[in-house]
């Protein structure tokens, strides 16, 4: 996204809106939904990365919450308790993943009988989409995927604190 600003301005503002903008998601349930779409798709670098943003967000509940965060990213939901309104939503972002078509009026019907209202089930489906699509733009572009994880550790760190658009401070001479 930095050595194309003209649209990485734009990708990361959308990254922002629904990761950290008004949702009735918690930040840590969408961040849990990026993690465990990017698991799925396979790509490295924003699996750990959101992993870790996740980790950080859930302050001193990490410990009790480990074992959901190891299941998203294993996407092994089957083997941890998991309240039923983030497995509903995690299996609606797993068939947009894959196909938005697959979305069935029951997956809509079960997330709103586990507690999500339009707005999560809005914002789930726009964290899959936004997703899948961040992740086949790193990996097509065969981005740099650190492999030592206090680099995600750090990133994760300050994405949490201060979001895409703190991070990156985009100059005004970019649109050229």
């Amino acid at each position: 996204m930095l050595a194309h600003p003209r649209t990485g301005r734009h990708i990361a503002g959308l990254a922002e809106a629904v990761l950290r903008g008004p949702s009735s998601l918690t930040r840590v349930e969408r961040e849990l939904i990026a993690t465990y779409v990017s698991c799925g798709n396979d790509c490295t670098f924003c699996t750990n990365l959101h992993a870790e943003v996740a980790r950080h967000l859930m302050g001193e509940d990490r410990d009790r919450l480990a074992d959901v965060l190891l299941a998203v990213q294993q996407r092994s939901l089957e083997s941890v308790e998991i309240d039923a309104k983030l497995r509903a939503l995690l299996t609606i972002a797993e068939k947009v993943r894959e196909n938005g078509h697959l979305v069935a009026e029951d997956d809509i019907a079960q997330a709103r009988e586990a507690g999500a209202d339009d707005q999560a089930i809005h914002d789930t489906v726009l964290i899959a989409a936004l997703f899948s699509m961040i992740n086949r733009y790193v990996d097509g572009l065969a981005a740099v995927t650190p492999t030592d994880p206090a680099v995600y550790a750090q990133a994760g760190a300050a994405l949490a604190n201060g979001g895409f658009t703190e991070r990156i401070r985009w100059d005004a001479s970019d649109d050229a």
